[in-house]
Parts: C-alpha cells; structure tokens; sequence
C-alpha cells in the first residue's frame, strides 16, 4: 500500500484537490474559482455541475502527480456545509441550482415555524436552531417550489455537496452521507445518530430521497475506474469545519478552533459529551469512527473573509486581501469607526438574519486605513461575542488555534490575541481543513490505527500572546457593543 492520500477540499468560492504524504507534508494542490449566483438579494446559488466538472479536473491533476491511480491510499473528502443539491439518480445530472448556506430564501418558513413552537424540538433533537443557514428548510423549500423535482419522483436524490461527490465518484454505487455533514441538516437526531421521522415531517422531507449516514472514516465507496484509470477507496469525509477540527489537533475535550475563510467557525471539542447551549450556540457533530460519535459545541459567523472580498472587489478599497495588514498598522487606532459585517445577516450567538451591515462612527477624519482596520477588527470583535457564549456554556477557552485563510494577516491574529485575552496558536501550514480530511482519510485507509497517531502529520506552529493593556480593550469592546446595538435594534 502506498501512502499517498488524495484530499478533495470543495468550498464555497473555490473547489481544489491536494496530494498529502503520510508524515503531513502537502506534496501538490490543484485549485478552480467556482462561480458564485446571485439571483436576488439574500438567494445564493452554485452550479453543482460546475462543482463536479472542477473537482475532476482538480483530482486528476493531482492523481497524475502522484504517478497514478495505484499510488493513492485514499480519498478524503471535506466540504461547504449546508449546501444542498438536488440531482437525477439516472444520470448524476443536477436538477436544480444548489441552495448554498448562506441562502436566506427560508427565513419567512423558519420565522413561521419558531412562531408555532417548534424551534425548542428542532434544538432538542438537532443541537441547532430554526434559521436558514441548515439544509432541512432548504430541501423542503424547494421540493415545494420547483416542480421538476416534483417531477423527477422516484430518482430524485438531494445530499450536501460530499454526498453528491461521493454519488459521482462512485458511479451512482454510493449515496451516502457522514455524520458530521448529516449533523447539520436539521433533519438528523444528533443523539441516535440517525434521520428523524419527526423532523422529517416538519420540513416536508421524505426519507428515501436521503443518503444513508455513515462514519467519517473507513472504506466508504471505491470510485469508477474510468475516472482516475484504476479505483480508488474514498476512506475519509467530514465537514469542513470538522475537518478542520481534527487538522488543528483538537482531539481532546476543551480544544478549540477557529477558522477565518469566507465565514468564521469556531468549535469547541466535547468528546463523547453531547453539549447543550442555553446562549444560542450550535451543538454539532465532529466525527463518527466505528459508530461512536464525538461533539462539539460551534459557534458561525456568516461574514469574515467575505467581508474583506466585498470591500476589495465591490468598494475597491484595496487591490489585494493581503493589503489590509498593511493598512491596519499604517494607523494607530480606528478613529472610532467600527464596522459590523452583517452582510447576509448576524449568525451565532445573536441569530438574526435580518440585520443588516453598517459602518458606525465616520468622520471625515477616518481614511480608507481605518475601515480597512474596522474590518479586521470585527473579526476579533464577533469572535469575542462567541467566547462569551461558550463561557456561558460552560467551554470557556485557555487557549485558540486559528486557521484559513484570512489567518495568513499577523496583525488581525495578534489583534485576537489582544481582544480575547488568550493564547493563539496558528500553524505553520494553515489548511487544516483538507489536513484534517487527510488524517481521517489516513485511519481509514488503514495508515493510522487512530486520529491520534494521525495527529504526526500536524506541523510546526507559532504563538501569538495578548498585548494589550484592560482599558484599552474594554474601550475597543464598548464601542463594538454600541455598534452592534445599534444594528441589531
């Protein structure tokens, strides 16, 4: 057996494929933009055969790479959560745009369901709330709403994106799903592990157009010869913020993480413990290995790198991402401009998807350096809301190793620092997410007896220590709270 393994890390504005060693080392990657749709304000929408065309052309460059089918271990598989594709069992091919987690389409349907009572079952049995961001009011919106799906009967099937990946590779052999991405439908029992018929019913769900949920590692599916030249065992999947959990090495309760790609996710390891928040944070699965499920309790915020995209290329503020560092230090404070990036709503802990973004605090004394600044500060900002909440929760942070992309801005990691007044660990390599893919795809494929021993393949890391005097932050935190209020009311 070689030791190579192949990830698939499809995301929400680009899907990618990259070739790991078995000690960690990231031998290649091979990367395509994916189109974002926007049909109408608050719909978001992919081409989920765009997403297959371009996980495939990524894949084989990197199965070329490797020198062939017969040198690749396993696949893992990570992906967006959330987003839903509708698909016709007969060929593979999409029925429907799919519906990305960040579509608000549903928001009326969940207001309508919280205000007859049902958002205290759904948490009960889901560990989420009633908000669109999750996939059982998505699927149940558009079985409702476009009849060829209506029309497709019997071959209809809908899955989160690494179940149609897994349909596609595996010729239509595999409709599965893991239980870490089943975990945030909405639709699963978190406790049993299995689809609700109750929740089911709620969201106008049939069970037989659902996958059937398994481990996140094993042998999962064997893809189609034609695809790579000789099959390949699928031996990992999870979630991408799970994924990125276990990239992180977070495989002890009271370890968390946090990563700043196009939202901002933070979860908390509980182990075997099934959390249950009283302050609106998400209880979730991180993994299942041999059927015994590990948790976690998560907070999302919807808008993070998003945000800096946004100003880039809407605003124009900058050309590039990686000039907002330099813009942060070039001035020595904010000059009270504080910018609350509720661009498609406020996630966790504040659930609200009706508040919108604003800018407070403009004088014509604030420069471009300052709103630039005041982006990357919400980011310390909206994180300190959620270590709030966990404390609450009872999973108060000692110390928090960040990833993503947005991480590779010194200033905004050390202004984490400053602001949650704790240790933060940032590794060396930053995508964790297809490293955590990798090390379950690892135990699966037989290279690993464990998530512990894969944890070798996590790298060096570096530490960045608080710095900033009390009053200081408290005077930082009083004018986010005021900002925030201002937006929420």
């Amino acid at each position: 057996m070689t030791d190579h393994i192949l990830v698939i890390d499809e995301g929400t504005t680009s899907t990618r494929a990259m070739l790991f060693a078995k000690d960690g080392t990231c031998l290649g990657s091979a990367q395509r933009p994916l189109t974002q749709h926007y049909p109408a304000p608050g719909l978001v929408e992919h081409d989920a055969a765009e997403i297959w065309a371009l996980t495939l052309e990524c894949a084989r460059e990197m199965v070329a790479q490797a020198g062939g089918a017969e040198a690749i271990a396993g696949i893992g598989i990570t992906n967006q959560r959330e987003t839903v594709v509708f698909w016709d069992r007969r060929t593979g091919e999409p029925l429907a745009p799919a519906i990305v987690w960040q579509d608000r389409r549903t928001a009326d349907l969940c207001e309508a369901l919280k205000a007859k009572g049902h958002e205290a079952d759904v948490q009960a049995k889901t560990g989420l709330l009633l908000d669109p961001y999750f996939s059982g009011s998505k699927i149940g919106w558009a079985l409702q709403n476009w009849p060829q799906l209506k029309e497709a009967g019997e071959h209809l099937a809908v899955g989160t994106i690494e179940s149609y990946l897994v349909w596609r590779l595996t010729g239509g052999a595999r409709h599965i799903s893991d239980a870490s991405n089943a975990s945030r439908t909405a639709l699963m029992a978190i406790g049993s592990g299995d689809w609700d018929d109750g929740l089911l019913g709620l969201f106008g769900v049939p069970r037989g157009i659902l996958p059937e949920i398994c481990d996140s590692a094993g042998e999962l599916g064997m893809t189609d010869a034609a695809l790579f030249g000789a099959p390949i065992l699928i031996t990992g999947m999870a979630g991408d913020q799970q994924a990125a959990l276990v990239g992180q090495g977070c495989l002890e309760p009271g370890q968390t993480k946090a990563t700043f790609g196009t939202g901002a996710f933070v979860l908390t390891q509980t182990g075997s413990h099934l959390p249950k928040s009283t302050n609106r944070l998400l209880s979730t699965i991180a993994w299942q290995l041999d059927g015994k499920r590990a948790y976690a309790l998560e907070g999302s915020v919807f808008v993070a790198g998003s945000l800096i995209q946004w100003l880039r290329d809407d605003l124009g503020l900058f050309a590039t991402s990686a000039e907002t560092e330099g813009l942060a230090r070039s001035v020595d404070d904010n000059a009270g401009v504080y910018l609350v990036p509720a661009l498609s709503g406020l996630g966790a802990p504040h659930w609200q998807p009706g508040a919108r973004a604003a800018v407070h605090g403009l004088t014509f004394a604030a420069q471009k350096a300052h709103v630039a600044r005041a982006a990357l500060e919400a980011m310390a900002h909206q994180t300190h809301d959620l270590k709030t909440a966990f404390a609450a929760d009872g999973c108060d942070w000692k110390e928090l190793r960040v990833d993503g992309g947005m991480v590779a801005n010194s200033w905004m990691v050390q202004d984490l620092a400053d602001i949650l007044a704790v240790e933060v660990e940032r590794p060396d390599f930053v995508e964790t997410t297809a490293l955590g893919a990798a090390m379950l795809a690892g135990v699966g494929a037989g290279l690993y007896g464990s998530l512990t021993e894969a944890a070798v393949m996590r790298g060096k890391v570096g530490r960045f220590s608080p710095a900033m005097d009390a009053d200081a932050r408290e005077a930082r935190l009083s004018g986010w709270k005021d900002a925030l209020g201002r937006v929420l009311a």
